[in-house]
């Protein structure tokens, strides 16, 4: 599996009057699992889409890397995989017929794709309900959808935004356990969250509100270096100080 990076610097974004992202400048190094912390309009989901290539910024720039070497986005592309916040999967489609259309989507060798779903749906525990429609599914498992989508072409680079937004504790706690056996490959795992108790879940965390980071590193190394006892804490103290 290819090692990729990507770092940002100064990176800004704005749509109209307003600044969705003010200079921003992030390391995302390789093979870790990393979270972007949030409220809501803290510039969580502009900052994967940019990622994404799914927009441009205003300025500032993203550096992509491959083996510590600088490529073009054109190279880290194919092995990117994007889980949007909003409902992006077909309500009239089962569980086995989504990963039968991403198959066709990513153009997955027959063989391949049959490893790749059996090990998705033994990961995910929803092999029992494959024919059950994504209209029909509890938020959990439409989640869990979701993530299975993004998978099934085995991707070095994983932006998932808010995949925990909205589902309830035990899908969240089995959720996350399916990122750590995600992040045991080694793969870039970028994932945004408003709940402060992920953040100490990631091996990195950038905090960002209202367009701007507020710390960045590992999570007990920043509570240290910020004086604060949560993260919590620390968005309350940032804010104060503004």
């Amino acid at each position: 599996m290819e090692n990729f990076s990507i770092r940002t610097e100064g990176l800004k974004k704005n749509f109209g009057a307003v600044k969705a992202l003010a200079g921003v400048s992030i390391d995302f190094s390789a093979g870790l699992l990393h979270g972007l912390i949030g409220s809501d309009g803290a510039g969580k989901t502009t900052t994967l889409r940019l990622l994404a290539g799914l927009l441009r910024p205003s300025d500032g720039k993203m550096i992509y890397a491959r083996g510590g070497s600088t490529v073009p986005f054109a190279a880290l592309r194919p092995s990117l995989s994007y889980m949007p916040q909003q409902a992006s999967l077909y309500p009239d489609l089962s569980i086995g017929e989504h990963l039968e259309f991403f198959r066709e989507l990513y153009r997955l060798d027959a063989q391949v794709f049959r490893r790749r779903s059996e090990e998705l749906l033994e990961i995910t525990r929803l092999g029992k309900f494959s024919d059950r429609r994504a209209g029909q599914l509890s938020g959990g498992m439409y989640k869990k959808l979701g993530l299975m989508c993004a998978l099934l072409q085995s991707p070095s680079v994983l932006l998932l935004d808010e995949p925990t937004n909205g589902v309830d504790p035990i899908s969240r706690r089995e959720f996350w356990e399916m990122l750590y056996s995600l992040a045991a490959d080694k793969i870039l795992i970028i994932v945004s969250t408003a709940y402060m108790d992920e953040a100490e879940r990631c091996s990195r965390v950038h905090l960002l509100d209202s367009g701007r980071l507020l710390a960045s590193g590992e999570p007990r190394g920043v509570l240290q270096e910020t004086g604060a006892a949560s993260f919590e804490e620390l968005f309350i103290k940032k804010g104060a100080a503004k």
